[in-house]
């Protein structure tokens, strides 16, 4: 039975349990501090005592840790350890005051040492998760909006939390370390970071299993991809699911709603160059997709390194770079060609048909990869009359007009192809007599033209291609 405690003493004009030793006086003061006027005039010594109890309590769980059997006497230990975190979690909310002098007590260090034990204990208890889940919020509260709380935690928590964390299988866990790091990082510890690519790569296999967590993306849009030399290390070492989800949050980035800003360019702009050099080495990877034995992640990634390149060209600050990036444009034209030869070679995930793919499918990735090369080699023509002259020497016109011509259950690839034919002949005679002539000989389908907007017409000896006004079916 507990001792009788006296009754409740006011201070600095909130009532406070004195002496504050057991659950119920921690659970009275947690919820007072829900309240700002009693965070903004709680008395410091407040919480020495819970810091106090704090480092009582987490005995238990150094023995435990030290002999596993003794983890079944931890249950009374972890709510007290819970309801401190709680207090101390609440306490920090829009309060300044109390996140300074609780840091000045070298609670940090207390609570980081305690949350890296609970890794170690061998016990499934969800009193543990519990007092897991509390001790991350109050690094994460006690962190917000405080430069020297950040630059405390962060020295405390970096490396070893965020390894034993951001991989852990409870989600929120996860969650709240995310908070942390993000709460966290700045530009100097960015480069920390760059030495421990293993929590950078969590960070995005975090986002890979959690996508409906906020903070693993945010780390990766409004830090990771400001630093260059970070998202190159990072890319060399990731999996092909966690590049496949990087490269998801990098196009999520540009085709946000908010348009990259000056400060994003440089770092986007080295991006390009890494998507870009990457793309044209690997891309023949994706026709294996053709075989009976393929790697689909693989193909994947390389299918998703051509969607940024896309998004890259959409924008006026990255296309000029990338229209003249070496072999880049060449590579696209070549691996459209072979694409386009295995699709008529027989039946193969390259094949025109005009069947409906589960969600999902890689077939459907595929068809849609044809169609994005020629945006990509439409984006790279646009008023740029070398790469517009590069592709009629490659003889890229007619091969975007026949893979428009034998894919036609494909509407998207319609679409991309009016958009490539039109940036390819604008104000480029030399392509709009090519495209006249093909269809004078038999080789360019007059309906097909019509329908993507165009028609020849002859004036005197000459004849014109011209657009007729109507743009191709929606």
């Amino acid at each position: 039975m507990a001792a009788p405690r006296p009754p409740p003493a006011r201070l600095s004009g909130i009532m406070v349990p004195a002496p504050i030793q057991d659950l119920e006086a921690l659970r009275a003061l947690t919820a007072l501090f829900k309240e700002q006027r009693n965070r903004e005039t709680a008395p410091r010594t407040i919480f020495q005592r819970v810091l106090d109890i704090l480092k009582k309590s987490s005995h238990a769980v150094e023995l435990a840790c030290r002999d596993p059997s003794q983890g079944e006497h931890l249950a009374s230990s972890l709510q007290l350890i819970t309801e401190c975190f709680r207090c101390l979690r609440n306490a920090c909310v829009e309060c300044p005051g109390n996140q300074n002098a609780i840091r000045n007590l070298d609670t940090v260090a207390v609570a980081v040492d305690l949350i890296l034990l609970f890794r170690e204990l061998r016990v499934e208890q969800e009193a543990l998760l519990t007092a897991f889940r509390c001790g991350l919020q109050f690094l994460g509260n006690i962190a917000s909006r405080n430069e020297d709380s950040q630059a405390v935690v962060w020295a405390h928590a970096f490396p070893e939390l965020f390894l034993s964390c951001l991989n852990h299988p409870d989600k929120k866990i996860v969650s709240y370390s995310s908070m942390i790091l993000f709460t966290s990082l700045n530009s100097e510890r960015m480069k920390e970071l760059e030495e421990s690519l293993n929590i950078a790569i969590d960070v995005v296999e975090a986002r890979r299993k959690q996508p409906e967590s906020e903070w693993p993306f945010l780390i990766i849009t409004d830090h990771f991809l400001k630093s260059p030399e970070l998202v190159k290390a990072m890319y060399a070492k990731m999996s092909n699911q966690e590049r496949v989800t990087l490269l998801d949050v990098m196009i999520a980035k540009m085709a946000g709603e908010e348009p990259l800003s000056k400060d994003d360019v440089p770092a986007f702009l080295s991006h390009a160059e890494l998507i870009a050099g990457t793309f044209v080495e690997q891309c023949k990877t994706v026709l294996n997709l053709a075989s009976e034995q393929h790697d689909d992640e693989e193909a994947l990634a390389t299918i998703r390194l051509l969607d940024v390149l896309c998004e890259m060209t959409a924008n006026t600050d990255l296309l000029g770079h990338l229209q003249g990036y070496p072999g880049l444009l060449e590579r696209g034209i070549e691996l459209l060609r072979l694409i386009h030869a295995a699709g008529n070679d027989g039946t193969n995930i390259f094949s025109s048909s005009g069947c409906v793919r589960a969600e999902g499918d890689v077939a459907n990735v595929a068809e849609g990869f044809k169609s994005h090369l020629i945006r990509l080699i439409g984006n790279m023509c646009y008023r740029n009359k070398d790469n517009q002259d590069k592709v009629g020497e490659l003889d890229g016109i007619p091969l975007i007009l026949d893979s428009c011509s034998l894919d036609d259950s494909n509407p998207f690839l319609t679409q991309w192809a009016v958009y490539a034919i039109r940036n390819l002949t604008e104000d480029n005679s030399q392509n709009q007599d090519l495209i006249a002539k093909m269809e004078e000989q038999g080789l360019a389908d007059t309906s097909l033209l019509k329908k993507m907007g165009f028609e020849v017409e002859k004036r005197g000896d000459k004849l014109v291609l011209r657009a007729t006004g109507d743009g191709p079916p929606s």
